[in-house]
């Protein structure tokens, strides 16, 4: 649940731009390294001597638990502060890469890079991103695209870096060091300071609601899960979040096999990560020119994904796969830039906040289901094209819940704006008889 905003409204500056910089840090310093995760897969998988679809399990299991804790995260900031979660997450995620670094068990691993990992990047990341938007409301979007920019820009520096720290100091070492950076989410937490002006709003909000006896439906609205229409877009994140987090962990176990330097694929990575970083601002602003209905241009956006990706797999040298790649990366961006704000057109705003937590929720069952999955593939074909198959025709049949979706908002839409037609002729009419 928001803060509520005083009558000036949030500041838009100020203090708020250190917020969007904290918020850069902990976007880097969580989804970007959930991105390099594939960088310790071959060596994870070397090491303990098991199957593919085995050590997938590490990543799905940190995916699953970054959107499982999204609504717990939601709550806790509501009790506390995001300053507080945020520094909670930063733990957590410093704590699950130190754990992990002592090289215990495989099982270990699941749950120290799995479950420690993927609730302290929920806890950093969903509050960060609440965080400035009770700064922001004229320039919200430019602190938003900033903040999350970040994500992207550490991606870049993230891939050659765990590629040196591994060979220097072993995959062992080399999460040990990465532990010790995300130490660094508890400063970006520390700063981030609570509006004062609105301690008392948060204050009363949260007196009504221990006093309320429908606390529950206050904060969460399960009754949506009665739209059809919503219902459809969660088969659509389920199946593109199967697809979605498959090439990442793939990608440069593909280039390895191909017999490329070790290098070659992390700059492949890099190239990734901008192109991603363009695709989210260039989508972005094409959403807001309006020639297009979001779902409408989400549902070719999801369609170019998936055929890339079953596309690259032919792709036998460095620029080719490069090639496939950035355009990858780039959809990949618009994706993200539009798939959580065309919940509002299914939803509407009133309902945005308990949509989005549904969506993330059932969301983690694709990112848990798919990298083992692709992983099973690899090992019964010895195949990693078999992999990017899968995340590709996932994406194309995701594609297709969208449209659905698209087509019951329309229709919904049509109905009332004859309802509201109707209700005007009505009242016309009645003023005419008093006349």
């Amino acid at each position: 649940m928001k803060m509520k905003s005083t009558r000036a409204g949030p500041p838009d500056g100020g203090y708020g731009w250190v917020v969007v910089m904290s918020a850069f840090f902990i976007m880097g310093l969580t989804a970007a390294v959930l991105k390099n995760f594939g960088f310790f897969f071959l060596d994870i998988q070397s090491h303990f001597g098991v199957l593919t679809s085995t050590t997938s399990w590490v990543t799905s299991t940190t995916i699953a638990m970054f959107h499982l804790g999204a609504p717990v995260a939601s709550a806790l900031t509501l009790q506390f502060s995001q300053r507080v979660v945020i520094i909670i997450g930063g733990l957590l995620t410093a704590s699950g890469m130190l754990l992990a670094s002592l090289d215990l068990s495989l099982p270990c691993l699941y749950l120290t890079m799995g479950i420690l990992q993927g609730t302290g990047i929920s806890f950093s990341w969903i509050p960060a991103t609440s965080m400035v938007s009770h700064y922001f409301l004229r320039w919200r979007p430019i602190a938003y695209a900033i903040a999350s920019s970040g994500e992207c820009v550490f991606a870049v520096m993230f891939s050659p870096f765990f590629q040196w720290l591994i060979e220097t100091y072993s995959w062992q070492g080399a999460l040990l060091i990465i532990g010790g950076l995300q130490l660094n989410l508890c400063v970006c937490g520390a700063l981030m300071r609570p509006l004062e002006t609105k301690q008392g709003s948060i204050q009363k909000a949260k007196d009504s609601l221990e006093d309320s006896p429908t606390k529950g439906k206050v904060i969460f609205q399960f009754s949506l899960l009665r739209k059809p229409e919503l219902l459809l877009y969660i088969l659509f994140a389920i199946f593109a979040a199967a697809g979605f987090f498959i090439p990442p962990l793939f990608l440069v176990p593909f280039a390895n096999s191909l017999g490329m330097d070790k290098y070659w694929p992390a700059s492949i990575l890099s190239v990734l990560a901008l192109a991603d970083l363009a695709g989210r601002l260039i989508c972005g602003w094409v959403a807001n020119m309006r020639l297009l209905r979001n779902l409408q241009l989400l549902t070719m956006v999801v369609t170019l994904l998936g055929v890339v990706l079953m596309l690259l797999p032919v792709s036998h040298n460095y620029w080719a796969i490069l090639g496939f790649a950035s355009l990858y990366g780039f959809l990949f961006g618009c994706v993200v830039a539009i798939h959580v704000t065309s919940i509002v057109d299914i939803v509407t705003l009133e309902g945005f906040d308990s949509g989005l937590g549904l969506f993330m929720l059932f969301r983690s069952i694709g990112g848990f289901i798919g990298p083992p999955a692709a992983g099973w593939l690899v090992d019964e074909t010895n195949d990693y094209s078999t992999a990017f198959y899968l995340s590709g025709l996932c994406l194309i049949s995701s594609a297709v819940f969208v449209v659905l979706v698209d087509r019951l908002v329309q229709r919904r839409k049509a109905v009332e704006a004859d309802a509201h037609q109707a209700i005007g002729q009505q009242e016309d009419w009645e003023t005419g008889q008093v006349k």
